[in-house]
Parts: C-alpha cells; structure tokens; sequence
C-alpha cells in the first residue's frame, strides 16, 4: 500500500505548491473573471490536483482515469470519494492534504493489485448460529462474481468461497455511450452516511453494496467490511456460458432487450444521512433510494437501512441460507429476495397508480396474478416468451410471504397518463423540509421537452412508497438536482436524446414545485452539489456548447457567478464545507492535470 502511495504524495506536493503560486480562475469573455457574475467574492481556479491511484496512459492494467462516477465529500472526517470503473475501485482522499490514502475494492481491484479487497461480514444469527452475506445469483441460474464470494459460490476460476467481496465489473466495453456500456457498468452512485461510519455505493450487479468504514478509519491500511449486499432486481448474467455479449449486442438498437441484460445497474441514490424521525407517521428510520434500468422500464427501490447502520441486521434474504435469486423459470436457485425493501415505483406508464394499496396491479389488492397489470413490471423476456424476473417487491415475496409494495410513476395530469422514464431516471435527494426524496426524470411523457422532478413521500400510507407530487420542469431534461437552503433545490438540466436544449438550470421550491429562477448561463449538465460551507451551488456541465465548465451559482441570490473551464467528460463534482475546496474529476488530456495530463486527474478547486 505504501510503496504505491508514496510517489503519489510527493508528485502531487509538487503539483500543489505550483498551482498555489500560478493558477487564477477565468471566466468567459474575462479573461481574469475578478467578479463574473459578480457578488466581489474573487473568482474560483484550479489550485491543485489530487492523482488517482494505479492509472497510466498504456492501459494495462487500468488506463487513464477516463470513466468515473459520482464522487462524494465526507466533512466529518474531511475525505473524498469518487467512483473510478477504470480502477475497478472506489478510491479515497484526505480533502486536507489531497492525496490519495486508499481505494476501496474487491478481488479484482485493479489499484493494489486486488489485495485491497474486502471482507464480507460474518453475521450472527440468534445466539450461536452465524451465516454469511450470501452471494447473488442471476435469473439465469448463475453466480456473480460481483457481490460476496461466500457460501455456495462455485463460480469457476474465481478460488471459490473466499469470503472476500468480488468487486465492481467497471466499464463494461464495447458498445454504445462512448465505448462503455454504462448500464451495466460499475461502481455507480456514491454517498457517505452523515456520520462518516458507512459508504453506500450502486453497483452494475443491480444491487447496492454498503461498506462499514470504520475499521479504515481507524487505521488506513485496513480496508472496511462489507456489510451488505442488497439486490434489487436480476444482475446482468456477467459470469452465465455468454456472458453479456448477446446483452452488448442488444444494447445496439434493441434497447438492452436480451435476457442477459437482468435490471441493469443499480445506478444513482440517495440517503437521510442520518436516523430521521418522519413526520408521516412518527417512525426513525435511515433510508436510500436507489434506481435501476437506464433503457427499458427503470425503477426506484426504497431501503430501510435502519438496522444496517444499527448494527442489528443486514438485510440478508427471506432464506438467510441460501444466495439470492431472482427465482423464474431458468434457474434452479428459488427465489429469494432482500428482506429490507421497503417498496418500488415502476416507470411504465401504467395507467393507474392506485396509493391505497401494497400491491398496484390493477386488482384492488386482490390476489389474482391474471388480471391488471404488472408489479413489478418485467421488461425483458427469454426465448420462449416467459418474463425475465424483475425488481424486488411484489405479492407474497417478502417473510412469511407478505407482500412487498410496489407502485407507478406519478400521474400527469396534462397528459393524462402516468409517468413513463425512456430516458432513464436521473439523480436524487432526501428533502428534509418533509421526509420525502426527491428524484429527477428527464423524459416523463411524449412530449421529449418536459422533464420531472418526482416528490416521493418514501413512508405512503400504510401502503409503500408512492409519488405524490409530479413537479413539471420544461425544456428540461433534469439530471443532477441537489437540496439548497431552506426549501430551495437546485435542478441542472441536460439536454434530451435527439433534441438540444438551450443552457438552463432551474431552482424551485422543493415543497410545492414551483419554479423560482431559470439561469441560463450554464447548463448541459450531469450530476450538482451545494456546498453549505459557502453557500454555492456547483454545476458539472460537461455538455455545454462551448466546452466543458464547472457551473458557480450563489445560493442566497440564486445569481449564476462564474463558469470555469474543466474538460472532456468532466460530469461529477463535490465540495468540502470546512475549507470550501472544489473537486472535479478530470479525464485524461486535461492541461489542468499538468504532467499527469495522459493520466487524468481529480482537480481542486477554490476561490482565487
């Protein structure tokens, strides 16, 4: 670990005391931008570089730091993460020295050669017995390596039931999205419990890892525990006698129709943060939201995490014995499902979304499966027709065969329908002004020019997760959005499949939906934060016709401030409060990342 890190240190020591004497922000059409937008705060500029762990320019192992994901900042004990699909790997960073101090991974870590891997917990069972995470099986009757090698894992060439943690599958190659199968890449969405203690994080296997980081924290060497391992929906059949070469082939103008393609990834989430006492009805509870499926029908699963982070449980499946399986047809594993789903919302048009009931399919809360339609929704089907298990909620799936409630995307009333999300479903945030989340859809209707932001009220009324309200966002293809202060949200706004959109960010009000400012001096945008520390919302708007920038607007004003130059897939961004520094994950052939231009970079940045 050290030998690795060490040139690492004194490489950016030097990178660091450079850009602190030589670098200044610019901004368009001012070359110095003193004031930009202006409110006399001086402008922002890279004034460092933080190198990413194990990446070189020749490609094996690795490559250049070229496809990463969302990228987090712990305050508590001031460190950044980032999700890097090229490292197989979710590399670590102090924000006070930034340099790299760890990268967490499993058996094919590239950074560390693997030998960063991760345990899976052993977890007691009662007073004596102790089982294992089990290990997560595919709708084809296989086994995945991405997940906990543990219990009955035979998959060949991977040494068996380790009890390590397998890893991430990074950027699944080649197909469509700039030589990358996004949708069945990984690690994906990222966030960091409010406490420091536990890192959340969306893998490509359509399930959600969560680490315990508190064996790292106290010594940087060790590398955090898995604590869970949650499907939910069929993973892709990485590791199945195929493959995902008859999925990689769908993905090319059949919409990842083939059976191999499962769910997806498990892709963007959010949490509470915390333990949060809901006003719905009085309960404490620490939830995520997570979404699956970029094609087809994607969908958003509520988590109760409550007694992960409590030490009390780790949302093993109904049968803690045996792995998990989407059950159907193809595979002799029955089916065995996540026992802390706390519901699902299908995107698929349904046209009812009845909220007085568990189970929306059209029944009333009957159990007759020949009537209604369909939740979960399979989108996929095998050879013979029959539908490719999908999600994790449903009638009689949940302990002791209760039903685990599943919904429909919100209705919209100007068209009359219920929502549908082609474009796939976008970013997310936990609104503590009422307990809700809030969750982004860049294509909503028919009509390609009206996103949405969904309120999603994660408690119901006695029935599961719904949609409440649908916040209609035009000329919009929401992304990022990011809770700013008092009821204020930031929504950064991409343009659509097909159709560009002129630059535009829109705040709202994060209660009633109503839109309180359009700013169109930045837009094209991925993924957004505010940083409380300074009160500023930043845009990763890697699209914009003139070149990539990172996107400065105040949050107190609402006034867009300054853009500054990044480069090529510049999409993620995240802020330390404490000192307000910037960072920015940066491909390679960034002049920005100086002698590590061939390598990429993260960039930090901060006020001039």
């Amino acid at each position: 670990m050290k030998s690795k890190m060490l040139p690492v240190v004194a490489f950016a020591v030097l990178l660091g005391a450079f850009f602190l004497e030589s670098s200044c922000g610019s901004g368009p059409g001012n070359a110095n931008c003193p004031v930009c937008g202006t409110n006399q705060n001086g402008s922002f500029g890279i004034i460092d570089v933080m190198i990413v762990p194990e990446h070189n320019t020749n490609g094996e192992p690795g490559g250049p730091f070229n496809i990463f994901d969302i990228s987090w900042v712990d305050p508590t004990n001031r460190l950044y993460s980032v999700s890097d699909r090229i490292g197989l790997d979710v590399p670590i960073f102090s924000t006070l020295t930034n340099i790299a101090i760890f990268a967490v991974g499993g058996d094919n870590s590239v950074a560390e050669a693997g030998n960063n891997f991760s345990v899976c917990l052993d977890v007691a069972k009662g007073t004596s017995e102790t089982v294992t995470i089990p290990p997560i099986t595919t709708a084809q009757g296989n086994f995945t390596r991405f997940g906990c090698k543990t219990g009955a894992f035979t998959l060949p060439g991977f040494f068996g039931p380790n009890g390590h943690f397998g890893g991430w599958m990074g950027a699944q190659c080649c197909a469509s999205r700039a030589n990358s199968l996004n949708p069945l890449a990984g690690p994906n969405g990222l966030e960091v419990s409010a406490d420091g203690n536990f890192m959340f994080v969306g893998s490509g296997s359509a399930s959600m890892d969560v680490f315990d980081l508190r064996p790292f924290l106290k010594n940087n060497t060790v590398p955090p525990v898995v604590i869970a391992t949650i499907p939910t929906g069929s993973s892709p059949d990485y590791d199945g006698p195929n493959g995902i070469a008859l999925c990689n082939a769908s993905a090319n103008g059949r919409a990842f129709s083939d059976p191999t393609c499962g769910d997806l990834r498990g892709d963007e989430l959010a949490t509470t943060g915390g333990i949060v006492t809901f006003p719905q009805d009085g309960s404490s509870r620490f939830l995520v939201t997570i979404i699956n499926g970029d094609p087809g029908l994607p969908f958003v699963t509520i988590i109760d995490a409550t007694s992960i982070v409590n030490g009390t449980g780790n949302c093993l499946p109904v049968n803690s014995g045996a792995p998990y399986s989407p059950g159907g047809p193809n595979t002799t594993f029955p089916q065995n499902l996540a026992t802390c789903i706390l519901g699902q919302i299908y995107y698929d048009g349904a046209p009812a979304n009845n909220v007085n009931v568990t189970v929306d399919d059209g029944n009333n809360g009957a159990r007759d499966p020949n009537a209604g339609f369909n939740c979960p929704d399979p989108s996929l089907q095998f050879a013979d027709f029959t539908p490719v298990p999908s999600g994790a909620s449903g009638r009689g799936v949940g302990i002791d065969g209760a039903d685990v409630p599943c919904h429909h995307g919100g209705f919209i009333p100007a068209f009359g329908s219920t929502e549908i999300a082609p474009a796939g479903l976008g970013g997310m945030a936990f609104n503590p002004n009422n307990g809700h989340f809030l969750l982004t859809n860049g294509n909503a209707s028919s009509d390609i020019t009206l996103g949405t932001v969904d309120d999603i009220d994660p408690i119901g009324n006695g029935h599961g997760p719904v949609v409440v309200n649908v916040f209609q966002i035009p000329d919009c293809m929401p992304t990022g959005i990011s809770m700013g202060p008092g009821t204020d949200a930031l929504v950064g706004c991409a343009d659509h499949d097909g159709r560009a959109f002129a630059p535009s960010t829109v705040i709202i009000n994060s209660v009633t939906g109503a839109i309180l400012t359009t700013i169109n001096n930045v837009g094209f945008v991925d993924e957004t934060w505010f940083n409380p520390g300074d009160q500023t919302y930043f845009l990763a708007a890697r699209d914009m016709p003139t070149g990539p920038v990172l996107g400065v607007i105040d949050a107190r004003t609402r006034q867009w401030l300054q853009n500054v130059p990044t480069n090529g897939n510049a999409h993620s961004v995240a802020a330390d409060p404490i000192n307000n520094h910037v960072f920015v994950p940066l491909p390679s052939g960034s002049a920005n990342c100086q002698s590590a231009q061939q390598d990429g970079c993260v960039g930090v940045y901060a006020r001039d």
